[in-house]
């Protein structure tokens, strides 16, 4: 079946999914707290299987077990939405640092409140670290994994961006270990694309480890492990190798 084809049965898949569980959205309040994360929760899992099926993308884990139900801070390299659905599959219980603007969205913005993530304005500096700082410690109190993508942004296929330390100060002000996440998402599903491509989409979880180092040098070393990670890791159909492209280029533009 065409690619194209392919992604826009995934999406019409995904909104009949999506509002199905908006729907019923406001019952869910009267769960207790830990069940309404899990209500999130299932809705992701539902719509990476039926990602999965329709566009032919299939997932493989490498490196250390994921720290589910254990109060840790997650950091992971962001390349497409594919990872805001697909981390729920490893973390069946975890608070999510996003952007606001999110819980505006139809349908899904209303559902993403229950499961008590972090909202912020990333415009507000100052505010929003010191909201990460305030909120992530109720989370990480209550057991939760606190996941938080670094680079702020999404990033293209094979690329990692620079990271801010809200991360690593988190961690350090409560005391809990960091794990890390590189995957190369954005080289299947790319961001500002419809199309999504078939293909194996690479997960590599790091060993928990403290913080050890000031906050410019702790966040450099996740920076560099993770760069390191998605570097290693196959650029998929959504960027063809360097090779490929220099002799693509040659071709059009021979040397005289």
């Amino acid at each position: 079946m065409p690619i194209l084809l392919r992604s826009t049965l995934f999406y019409a898949g995904f909104f009949l999914w999506t509002l199905a569980y908006a729907l019923p959205a406001p019952l869910a309040w009267l769960l207790p707290r830990r069940r309404r994360i899990a209500f999130c929760g299932s809705w992701a899992r539902g719509s990476i299987r039926w990602l999965s099926w329709s566009c032919g993308i299939d997932f493989e884990i490498r490196g250390a077990a994921p720290a589910r139900d254990v109060p840790v801070v997650l950091v992971c390299n962001h390349q497409s939405a594919l990872e805001t659905l697909l981390l729920w599959r490893y973390f069946p219980h975890m608070a999510v640092v996003l952007k606001a603007e999110l819980l505006r969205l139809p349908l899904i913005g209303w559902a993403l409140p229950l499961a008590w993530p972090i909202a912020i304005d990333r415009r507000a500096g100052r505010e929003a670290l010191a909201k990460v700082l305030s909120e992530g410690r109720k989370r990480l109190e209550a057991g939760l994994p606190v996941l938080i993508f670094p680079e702020g942004t999404r990033q293209g296929c094979g690329e990692v961006g620079r990271f801010h330390q809200s991360a690593v100060q988190l961690a350090r002000a409560c005391n809990v270990s960091i794990q890390t996440i590189a995957i190369n998402s954005g080289c299947f599903w790319p961001k500002g694309q419809w199309r999504k491509y078939p293909g194996t989409v690479q997960i590599e979880f790091g060993t928990p480890i403290p913080v050890s180092d000031s906050n410019a040098r702790f966040t450099a070393l996740l920076e560099t492990q993770i760069r390191s990670a998605v570097a290693a890791m196959p650029r998929g159909p959504a960027l063809p190798p360097a090779d490929a492209a220099n002799s693509r280029w040659q071709r059009r533009y021979p040397p005289r």
